[in-house]
């Protein structure tokens, strides 16, 4: 997949020359995000935010910074399919949260499949009952997280990845939900390296983030970047110029990228793109591909660091 002006580019490395023994001198390195879509609704759509006009908005915004593999949140599967026909050569797990299979949100992980293959996945609920569909807790909808276990093509690199959407109303759902993660991660087969991404919907002040950032199994990619790009808050409510901070004066982070030791963390962004349209006045105004922006990050990525 071609890049074109994106800040990420940059961060993307040829590989090196390997030694005798193969073992390759440049790191490799990977392109990861996370993307609320904002699921499709009539109120948006009157309001001038409806689907069908940020689509290919939000396609634009994975081309140009070179998402290579990325979760999203709120997509029906008529939305993902959308957002698949506008990108040749990606394909996404995922099944509905409301039936295990097309109904519903979905917390659906894309990828390049030039880049990655896929050789397992699955989903569980956020609940006491995450085989089947089910409300956890204290929720007020049900919550899915799917895995997806990727090698990265290039390298052999083989890591699991795991997307989800935390309840918006439920406390106790939200801390059992990131406890429910962690056992998983120890309970999978193999231990392996582990990303997770979602919409969280508690910022990094936050016991259920505090959880999973201080559990020593992940930390929160923006701790460890070595560069940072955050202008903005992740939540937007469609306005442009609204910003929104957190208890320690940051700006206020709902979206979250966590990952295990073995990813080095080259860049970390919020990235605020707009797009322009004609309103009634004759005037040029600037809209968002999303309610949330997304999150982006550039790993290295280094199975010496376990």
């Amino acid at each position: 997949m071609k890049r074109i002006l994106s800040y990420a580019a940059t961060g993307i490395m040829l590989l090196g020359s390997c030694t005798h023994d193969h073992v390759k001198e440049t790191p490799d390195t990977m392109v990861v995000a996370s993307y609320n879509l904002r699921q499709a609704n009539h109120v948006d759509s009157v309001a001038g935010n409806g689907w069908g006009q940020r689509v290919p908005h939000v396609a634009d915004v994975v081309k140009l910074h070179g998402f290579e593999i990325f979760g999203t949140q709120e997509g029906f599967r008529y939305m993902l399919e959308d957002l698949k026909s506008y990108l040749p050569g990606y394909e996404y797990i995922g099944v509905g949260r409301d039936n295990g299979a097309d109904e519903g949100e979905h917390a659906a992980i894309f990828y390049d499949t030039d880049k990655f293959d896929m050789l397992d996945h699955g989903d569980f609920w956020l609940s006491e009952t995450p085989d089947s569909a089910s409300f956890g807790w204290d929720a007020v909808c049900r919550r899915i997280c799917t895995w997806g276990k990727f090698r990265h093509k290039d390298s052999g690199f083989t890591f699991v990845y795991f997307n989800l959407h935390m309840d918006h109303k439920g406390i106790v759902a939200r801390a059992e939900s990131a406890k429910l993660i962690l056992q998983k991660i120890k309970e999978f087969p193999e231990p392996l390296p582990v990303m997770l991404s979602g919409d969280f919907n508690v910022d990094q002040t936050n016991e259920s983030y505090r959880l999973l950032n201080e559990s020593g199994v992940m930390k929160d990619a923006y701790e460890t970047a070595d560069y940072r790009y955050i202008k903005s808050s992740t939540f937007n409510s469609y306005d442009t110029g609204k910003m929104r901070l957190s208890s320690d004066g940051e700006p206020m982070r709902i979206d979250h990228i966590f990952l295990s030791p073995e990813f080095d963390v080259k860049k970390y962004g919020v990235l605020n793109d707009t797009y322009r349209i004609l309103n009634d006045e004759g005037k040029y105004i600037a809209r968002t591909p999303s309610d949330h922006y997304p999150v982006m990050i550039v790993v290295e990525m280094n199975e010496n660091n376990k």
